[in-house]
């Protein structure tokens, strides 16, 4: 895929540098550096996303859910709830006695990449684990945690990480895909170095919206728009994996820096894996069908009334995630699309 043959980049203009900054009454507020600052340092990106003026759709916030929901298991290990999928050979277990396997290693070589899928499937609930990046010149690599389920119509939540040559930024695309169809493509910069050390990267997934975290950040929203005939993840549970992969063709500058064999192996590093949800197709207690699933979804955290609206941290995460570090949205990419996704105007705060 040439990516830079569908991004609508826009030239700096007063108005994106305004942007930048936060908006006229000064309310979008950045303690990380804008995306103009980033710009400046990387000369090989010149050009800026405009944020879309869109009527973002929200009548009302919750209270901030309690911090620990949002804690990763430090003591979780990887094959409790993990198994290797391709790559076996590639694959580390850093550590020794009771910490081994709390730390798992997915290599990349000229050879093949690696991965590991989870035992189960899951329905609804809160995902995520920490990872560090491959460092140095890691140009033409991908590194991807996401959900997907195994029907012909699937459902996909995607984080991938971009690499790059040495000194230039990562780039994070999350996407969303229901009932096969996707095409819901965000790029952004992250505000620090995803190779120098763990971040948590998380999804919290119930009836009422879908909220990719980076950390404690919200970094993006994808909101139940079935009443606006836009599909949304129900019904299908979904595995959760994690790869290394060789993206050579399309990951950096749209291709046009290759993988630097001479760099390999290049490593991605997990630790503190995080299941927060409801098993499908297991045995005994700890598993139930998709039924059970639903009773366990109303009556947990994840899932109340609460977890269906925006909290006033979460909307202010995505306002200063929109206006600082975002470089693609499908939803701005009149090339691609005649006309803006229905579902663009809920999912983006003004």
């Amino acid at each position: 895929m040439d990516v830079n043959a569908c991004m609508p980049w826009t030239s700096i203009s007063s108005k994106a540098s305004d942007q930048a900054q936060g908006d006229e009454n000064g309310t979008v507020e950045s303690t990380a550096l804008s995306v103009s600052t980033v710009l400046a340092t990387h000369d090989n990106y010149g050009k800026l996303y405009v944020a879309p003026e869109l009527q973002f759709e929200i009548e009302e916030t919750a209270d901030d859910p309690s911090a620990q929901a949002y804690q990763t298991k430090k003591d979780a290990k990887f094959w409790d709830d993990f198994y290797v999928n391709f790559g076996d050979w590639q694959v580390g277990y850093p550590g020794s006695g009771e910490d081994t396997g709390k730390v798992v290693d997915l290599a990349l070589d000229n050879t093949t990449g690696s991965g590991f899928r989870s035992k189960y499937p899951y329905l609804y609930g809160h995902l995520g684990m920490k990872l560090k990046l491959v460092g140095g010149n890691s140009a033409g690599t991908v590194t991807s945690y996401y959900l997907a389920s195994v029907y012909e119509k699937w459902c996909e939540l995607d984080f991938e990480f971009l690499g790059n040559v040495s000194g230039e930024p990562y780039i994070l695309q999350t996407n969303v895909f229901a009932e096969g169809k996707g095409d819901r493509e965000q790029r952004i910069y992250l505000w620090f170095d995803p190779s120098e050390d763990y971040h948590y990267y998380g999804i919290l997934w119930n009836q009422d919206l879908i909220l990719f975290l980076v950390d404690d950040t919200v970094v993006r929203v994808f909101h139940n728009s079935k009443d606006l005939g836009i599909p949304y993840l129900e019904y299908q549970p979904m595995y959760v994996y994690s790869s290394i992969w060789n993206g050579e063709q399309w990951a950096t500058r749209g291709g046009a820096d290759k993988t630097d064999w001479s760099q390999q192996p290049f490593i991605a590093s997990y630790k503190d894996f995080d299941v927060d949800s409801c098993a499908v197709f297991g045995h005994g207690e700890e598993h139930a069908d998709t039924h059970e699933c639903y009773k366990k979804l109303y009556s947990s955290w994840y899932g109340d009334a609460e977890s269906g609206k925006l909290t006033q941290k979460q909307i202010d995460d995505l306002k200063r995630i929109q206006y600082n570090y975002v470089i693609y949205d499908y939803c701005t990419d009149t090339e691609r699309f005649e006309e803006t996704p229905k579902e663009c105007a809920r999912n983006w705060p003004q």
